[in-house]
């Protein structure tokens, strides 16, 4: 994504491997000056995670630390934005399916957050508002389980599925067998990130330290339409 404000330009790229691609850039960043260097994870990275995925943007963080002791961590909760693989993709399926299939029991807390505001608290952060610390975790203003998050949804659009568990074992062999279809919408490392909550920590500023007012998620449910 790209943010732009009075002269202050930031962009930012998600890493497929940040410990491999982090490393070498630390000579050049280094030698170029930087002054400031900010690095999006995520909430819940763990480098002791047995999921690969949550494995490495933990050790994602570790290599930025190594390299720049004073970088900022910025941990987004799930975000949800135009043309997502979040909340799109909820919406699209409780339109057509009369019956929902959800991630185990739908007991899962989550906090998502409009990608809108991640982007502008990067911008402050990145412009030297807010607080003098090492990191911050960005969530929305309430905290789901995955249950009431999908029925949020559905009341929003008018839709009445019945929400039946599945157990995530079934969901890992799924999202095996749809890792080989062009654009699929469903990977293991969704799974995993579903099988753990995604909420900030009381211990971490987040959005209100840099005066931003998160966004409701149901605010913006009828706007997937034009969004796809």
């Amino acid at each position: 994504m790209r943010v732009r404000r009075p002269r202050l330009s930031i962009s930012v790229t998600r890493l497929r491997s940040p410990r491999r691609l982090s490393a070498p850039m630390v000579p050049s960043m280094r030698s170029a000056c930087v002054e400031r260097q900010i690095h999006v994870s995520g909430i819940g990275a763990d480098p002791a995670s047995s999921s690969p995925y949550i494995a490495s943007r933990g050790r994602g963080e570790i290599a930025v630390r190594d390299g720049f002791p004073g970088a900022i961590l910025i941990r987004p909760a799930v975000m949800f934005g135009p043309d997502d693989v979040f909340l799109t993709t909820v919406v699209r399926l409780l339109r057509i399916l009369p019956v929902y299939p959800m991630f185990g029991r739908g007991e899962t807390k989550l906090q998502p957050v409009y990608v809108e505001d991640v982007a502008e608290g990067i911008a402050r952060v990145f412009a030297g508002e807010g607080e003098s610390v090492g990191s911050y975790e960005f969530g929305g203003p309430r905290v789901y389980t995955y249950r009431e998050l999908v029925r949020t949804v559905a009341d929003r659009i008018g839709a009445r599925p019945r929400l039946v568990p599945l157990p995530f074992a079934l969901w890992r062999i799924f999202a095996l067998g749809a890792e080989f279809l062009p654009g699929s919408p469903l990977t293991r490392n969704q799974v995993a990130l579903m099988q753990c909550d995604n909420v900030s920590s009381v211990d971490c500023p987040g959005l209100s330290s840099l005066d931003i007012t998160p966004t409701e998620i149901d605010t913006l449910v009828c706007a997937v339409t034009d969004w796809s």
